[in-house]
């Protein structure tokens, strides 16, 4: 089942960084960036969270909270958070739910083996919890400030 534009954001309750949790609801009445990546510690993916970091303070301006999701464990998600200095939520979907419900866990395939993961996905969800704006195999340069703008069009 694949979520689209319009549909209402599939709710979740995850663990996260520092020992803390989740809840997608619980965030009604802001709007939410949710970025899904395949693995904490590589490069394409620290780009990419990296640009969310430095950009933090203009989502934040925009009434924008930014949560990141993995399969990775807690403790590699605080390692990586510590290592970046990351300052925003990322969530651990460890038996990969919520990676199910928004459509981003995938069939892959490098260097001729396939495999299952989590195809690089951003949604931008709006006030009321719907998603607003869905972004599927993303291209990490860029990316951010296309996130960026459609969050402060959002209003």
């Amino acid at each position: 089942m694949s979520v689209d534009v319009g549909d209402m954001a599939p709710d979740f309750d995850l663990p996260t960084n520092g020992g803390g949790s989740v809840k997608l609801s619980d965030l009604r009445g802001k709007k939410v960036v949710i970025f899904f990546y395949s693995k904490a510690l590589t490069s394409g993916c620290t780009k990419e969270a990296c640009g969310f970091r430095d950009a933090l303070g203009d989502f934040s301006s925009s009434d924008t909270v930014i949560i990141g999701m993995s399969k990775d464990e807690v403790k590699r998600l605080d390692k990586w958070i510590e290592k970046e200095e990351l300052t925003f939520t990322l969530a651990s979907d460890f038996e990969q739910g919520t990676c199910e419900a928004y459509d981003v866990w995938k069939e892959k395939s490098m260097y001729g083996n396939k495999y299952m993961g989590i195809e690089r996905s951003t949604f931008l969800i709006d006030r009321t919890g719907k998603i607003a704006s869905a972004w599927r195999k993303v291209r990490v340069p860029g990316h951010v400030d296309t996130v960026l703008a459609a969050a402060q069009e959002l209003g």
